[in-house]
């Protein structure tokens, strides 16, 4: 009888543990916890500097208050970051990151380094839709896009997989610009140090919102030209420079445009791990739209020159799938342009 008694009592306290543990509400999990944010870039770019943004104010929106960190992953163009998050990092909620917002659709296009499914990533949202821009350096004399049809122009790259790279050899491919990349530098930082240095002449990729926020004296001074946009809409500011998708004049071209062009809806995307709790999920994506409306954050990010246009993680998703059912035939030419 005693130990019969033993064990009831045993069970009925286990019971009661895993009840408690079942109730554990996301402030209770969260609490006391920090959240680690991973950056696919190094520290001085524009993804560095959004993130960085977002982890001040974010945490004061998630049940718990817990602190968010910024951490540094780069290499491959974010790839390396995307690879972890999706097979390495905690489930649980304290890991989330930021990726280039072209690496999610590398699979898509046949990357060899890739080791993900960007439709299985728990997106958490973007902070703008942005639009990207190539600029050359005063000193090359290249000042308008039909000079790229005549002259060469070197420009900075990261890695084959990054908008740096990909955007100057669609470019090439679908109109015979004269860029050639000179790829392999962590991030827009070293890229920019670059240019002035005169190592590489310009850069494609570069999102508006970052020349703004990190480099609005070049334009100012007049020390780099901004030959086109690439991005499927025209940016307010720059109503007179070309735009990539009014220059795709074949029903091919349209497409490849659009397959390659559709990321800039997702400009900045944040992204946590496949498996993350549905709940804890839906607090981090919670939590990063109202820090998009915090006054907070919104007064810094005015002070810093950093456009927010947010996107929900929900629009996201939605926008990754859509890109996956890209005819295959027509992914593969677009694979062989960038590549």
């Amino acid at each position: 009888m005693r130990v019969f008694t033993h064990s009831l009592i045993a069970t009925m306290l286990l019971l009661g543990s895993l009840d408690r543990g079942s109730a554990q509400t996301p402030g209770d999990f969260f609490k006391g916890r920090t959240i680690d944010l991973y950056i696919g870039y190094s520290v001085g770019g524009g993804y560095d500097v959004y993130a960085r943004m977002i982890a001040r104010h974010m945490g004061r929106h998630i049940p718990g208050n817990p602190t968010v960190i910024p951490k540094n992953m780069e290499g491959a163009g974010s790839i390396r970051l995307a690879n972890w998050l999706y097979n390495v990092a905690p489930r649980d909620g304290t890991a989330f990151g930021t990726v280039s917002r072209g690496a999610p659709f590398d699979p898509l296009l046949g990357s060899p380094a890739t080791q993900f499914d960007a439709r299985e990533f728990n997106w958490i949202g973007s902070a703008n839709n942005e639009v990207s821009v190539c600029v050359a350096w005063h000193a090359t004399g290249i000042a308008t896009f039909q000079d790229l049809l005549s002259k060469e122009l070197v420009v900075g790259g990261s890695s084959a997989a990054s908008d740096t790279d990909q955007f100057a050899k669609l470019l090439n491919a679908l109109f015979g610009t004269k860029l050639r990349v000179a790829t392999g530098y962590p991030g827009g930082n070293e890229i920019n140090l670059a240019i002035e240095r005169g190592e590489v002449g310009g850069r494609c990729g570069w999102s508006w919102s970052s020349v703004v926020a990190t480099h609005k004296h070049w334009l100012e001074q007049n020390r780099i030209a901004v030959l086109i946009q690439t991005a499927l809409t025209k940016h307010a500011d720059l109503p007179d420079v070309p735009l990539i998708a009014d220059l795709a004049k074949t029903e091919e071209q349209q497409q490849i445009v659009r397959l390659i062009f559709a990321r800039q809806v997702m400009g900045r995307p944040f992204m946590a791990p496949p498996g993350v709790p549905p709940e804890r999920a839906d607090i981090l994506r919670d939590a990063f739209m109202s820090t998009m409306k915090d006054p907070q954050f919104l007064a810094d990010a005015e002070k810093a020159k950093l456009e927010i246009t947010p996107v929900s993680g929900a629009d996201i998703e939605k926008l990754v799938k859509e890109v996956y059912g890209t005819p295959k035939e027509t992914a593969a030419k677009a694979a062989a342009m960038i590549r």
